[in-house]
């Protein structure tokens, strides 16, 4: 199965209320007056860092990439559970861990190990709690609304291309937390840029029902003469968000496009609609 198939097999599953149909970065538990939430992602080997990678920023990344599907729904980190593959370089992989985790303010809770052999694969659950309701998703997004980008995109691809201003964007990417807080109380729909921006502005579009044109030109990328690629590479943690029109976004943000009615394209770039996702960001296959 394609990533894509296999999501639709899950929908098929018994689904909680809180899984909002598999169609958001995060699930949701309402618990009294709390609502917590809680987001799972992997790592691995030869798919999301080189063999060779340091243990230590792969550690960071990990923490950073789960916090970041946090800081999309304006979530509090509360804890994190680690699935870990045990080796030689363990002390690298925790040096590195509580670095991250002393840096976002986050505390472990607990987590898994396992001995095995082959390509390393970790994970993580990190848990967080809501400070606004409705909790954002990505299905808010309405015709009239106005498409937002934070920060710059590509500077990950540029980093592990090789470009040493970057570098860090790639290794130890920093998720947009207190952003995230910020604009949840605003939005009508938001998610994290982990792969690409074209194809998570298509998977908005679709989750919402809506059609979303992008202007190139106005989108923010780290090298202009590669403005395309940056646009599809992903890695970049950034937020992707809809405001309603007029209404300026209260963190720092470059209007990038507009939704506009549902139509056969769920994505028009540039005025060319565009009707399957396939090649417009990083899927697994």
């Amino acid at each position: 199965m394609t990533e894509g198939e296999f999501l639709s097999a899950l929908r098929s599953l018994p689904l909680h209320a809180g899984a909002r149909g598999l169609q958001d970065d995060c699930g949701l538990i309402e618990i009294g007056d709390e609502t917590l939430i809680f987001n799972h992602d992997v790592m691995a080997e030869g798919v999301h860092f080189r063999p060779d990678a340091d243990l230590g920023d792969v550690a960071w990344k990990l923490v950073a990439i789960n916090l970041s599907d946090l800081a999309s729904k304006g979530a509090e980190p509360v804890g994190v559970l680690l699935g870990y593959s045990l080796d030689t370089d363990d002390q690298q992989f925790i040096d590195g861990l509580r670095e991250a985790l002393s840096e976002f303010g986050v505390s472990l809770l607990g987590g898994d190990t396992v001995a095995s052999t082959g390509a390393r694969t970790f994970s993580m659950t990190a848990i967080g709690r809501a400070t606004c309701r409705p909790v954002p998703s990505r299905t808010g997004a309405r015709e009239g609304d106005a498409l937002y980008v934070t920060g710059t995109l590509g500077r990950a691809m540029l980093g592990f291309e090789g470009d040493d201003a970057y570098r860090e964007a790639f290794n130890r990417p920093r998720p947009l937390l207190n952003e995230g807080r910020i604009l949840a109380p605003h939005v009508t729909a938001m998610m994290d840029v982990s792969d690409g921006l074209l194809l998570d502005a298509f998977r908005l579009a679709q989750a919402s029902g809506v059609s979303i044109t992008v202007e190139t030109a106005k989108v923010p990328v780290a090298s202009r003469a590669d403005a395309d690629r940056c646009m599809r590479w992903g890695d970049d943690y950034e937020l992707l968000f809809t405001l309603p029109n007029g209404k300026k976004p209260p963190v720092p943000a470059s209007q990038i496009g507009e939704v506009g009615m549902v139509g056969p394209a769920p994505l028009i770039v540039d005025g060319d609609p565009i009707v399957q996702a396939n090649g417009l960001g990083y899927q697994h296959s």
